[in-house]
């Protein structure tokens, strides 16, 4: 079974690296962040991985650059058939006009946006946007909670900011922890993934083999959680009408 066991940061590039029994060094970027692994060699040494990001970095930016974009482009209209995650599970939108605020709700298999007929795409997703944050704020501080005994460490502050290639960032000097309003869509495990990584880091503020082995004693099938944070549904999807 291959697993990372080395991290690394190459300018603002956070890096996986996985060690393997192959001839090549390989570099893949993998939506939807754009996050960055490679496959090494077991003769290789950090330095070698790190000499051979650097000089793909211009490729990897294009590639994140690429992501980005497609991101942009499938952006939803907000309209009854599409399809929204929340925690995890795929919604289908039912938009529903009716005066008064924006709300929204889930029943079912549904996800419903009370919604006044004038209402842009703008008001909309803002709406949802607001309604994404409100739910992190229900369960960020719970988790922080949890953890703070176990990892020894308290937070200071958290906020909810958009970030283009990271789930969540840290200042250890200052204990201020950052996450990324799309954790909403994620299953909630994803987000207990990122508040004990941002939290460890006020422990260890690289990505090296201390850092790995208190997180194996922390949250020890943290791997598996973070493949699922990276390689689960993000954006909306178009959900056919019936």
């Amino acid at each position: 079974m291959n697993t990372v066991n080395a991290y690394m940061r190459v300018a603002d590039i956070d890096v996986d690296v996985v060690y393997k029994n192959i001839k090549n060094l390989h570099i893949g970027v993998y939506p939807p962040l754009g996050r960055v692994r490679v496959a090494a060699p077991v003769r290789l040494d950090d330095d070698a991985v790190r000499l051979a990001v650097v000089q793909r970095l211009p490729w990897i930016r294009k590639q994140r650059d690429q992501l980005r974009k497609s991101t942009r482009q499938t952006e939803r209209k907000m309209v009854t058939g599409e399809s929204h995650y929340f925690w995890g599970r795929r919604y289908r939108l039912r938009v529903i006009n009716e005066s008064g605020h924006i709300r929204i709700g889930i029943c079912g298999t549904r996800m419903t946006m009370h919604s006044p007929a004038e209402s842009t795409v703008e008001d909309r997703q803002e709406a949802l946007d607001r309604w994404y944050r409100a739910a992190l704020r229900g369960e960020i501080p719970r988790l922080i909670d949890r953890w703070g005994p176990v990892i020894g460490r308290e937070v200071s502050k958290w906020t909810i900011r958009r970030m283009k290639t990271k789930w969540g960032s840290c200042n250890r000097e200052s204990a201020h922890i950052w996450f990324n309003p799309e954790l909403a869509k994620k299953d909630p495990k994803c987000l207990e993934y990122i508040v004990v990584h941002e939290m460890t880091h006020l422990l260890e503020r690289h990505h090296n083999d201390r850092f790995i082995s208190l997180m194996d004693g922390f949250l020890p099938d943290w791997r598996a959680r973070r493949d699922e944070l990276n390689s689960a549904p993000l954006r909306a999807e178009e959900w056919p009408e019936r």
